[in-house]
């Protein structure tokens, strides 16, 4: 039995144990890193090759911690299983944010998510977390530039570099973060939502630790930074997490001294991964990626400065 066939009887017996009658079952995601399969209102995902039970068990416990129900969907059975030697969790299903309607992307939805998160103490939560994992994911994403682009070379690769290279240690996965650490999502986008219980929820722990909380807020910083965000989403962004209290950035003032090294390693990460697909599949950088690429180019000619003291 293949594990897509294991993981599929596996949320149909979770499923039909409820009586309820369910149609078969839908994958949701099938890529290296997890492979996702709904049945009825049951979701069963297969986690990455390789992840580690023990960190996987404090990152399911705080899931499911009370205090985070109004912030974290909350796993459907307390502990993984095993199958194919894959750790598998089960969640219940909730509807994804609309591609297809981008004006109504939960924008505050997302930044208030994230603000009560960065607000939780360390000390609360149920089980000692692991370290976010937004740097070391993207020090593996230029990793796997360097593998793809060591028989391929790209032009585009020096400029990645420079960028990456330029970061402070902490950013590129090799030195703690500054500041104390807070409980952080680690891999913030909109796909990240779903609409469950009535409410917006945040999915996804595999990156769950604790970290700067600046990293949440890189990405869609990021977007902005390359002109692929509108100031009108951004601003919407910006101002819902300080209207929650997000502690990642001042209350007022000027947040980009806080978010310039995560955004920019958000930025190097997103161009490492566009050009290695894109040589992998013999084609050019479309125009996003392209545009992404030439972000780090103006990003290597001004070196990121320092966050302001006291701002964590």
């Amino acid at each position: 039995m293949t594990l897509l066939a294991a993981l599929t009887t596996h949320a149909e017996l979770y499923a039909s144990a409820s009586g309820a009658r369910t149609p078969p079952a839908t994958v949701l995601a099938d890529r290296p890193d997890a492979l996702v399969v709904r049945h009825g209102d049951v979701v069963a995902k297969a986690h990455a090759p390789g992840t580690d039970a023990r960190h996987l068990a404090a990152r399911l416990a705080t899931a499911a911690h009370p205090d985070l129900a109004a912030t974290l969907l909350a796993p459907l059975a307390a502990h993984a299983t095993r199958l194919h030697d894959r750790l598998v969790t089960l969640w219940p299903y909730g509807a994804p944010v609309d591609r297809d309607d981008p004006d109504a992307a939960p924008w505050e939805a997302a930044a208030a998510l994230l603000a009560r998160l960065h607000r939780t103490p360390p000390a609360e939560l149920p089980a000692p977390l692991p370290d976010m994992r937004g740097p070391r994911k993207a020090a593996r994403a230029l990793a796997r530039l360097r593998a793809a682009t060591a028989t391929t070379p790209h032009p585009d690769t020096p400029a990645v570099e420079r960028a990456w290279s330029a970061l402070p240690p902490w950013a590129r996965a090799e030195a703690p973060a500054p500041g104390p650490p807070r409980l952080c999502h680690g891999d913030l986008h909109l796909g990240q939502l779903v609409r469950a219980r009535g409410r917006w929820l945040l999915i996804d722990i595999d990156d769950l630790g604790l970290g700067d909380p600046a990293w949440d807020l890189a990405r869609p910083a990021a977007w902005y930074a390359c002109g692929l965000l509108g100031t009108g989403e951004w601003t919407r962004f910006l101002e819902a997490y300080r209207a929650a209290g997000g502690p990642a950035v001042p209350a007022t003032g000027d947040p980009w001294p806080v978010l310039d090294v995560p955004a920019r390693a958000l930025t190097a990460q997103t161009a490492a991964l566009a050009i290695t697909k894109a040589t992998a599949a013999g084609r050019a950088l479309d125009e996003v990626e392209q545009d992404v690429v030439e972000a780090c180019r103006r990003m290597a000619a001004v070196p990121p400065g320092p966050a302001p003291e006291g701002t964590k």
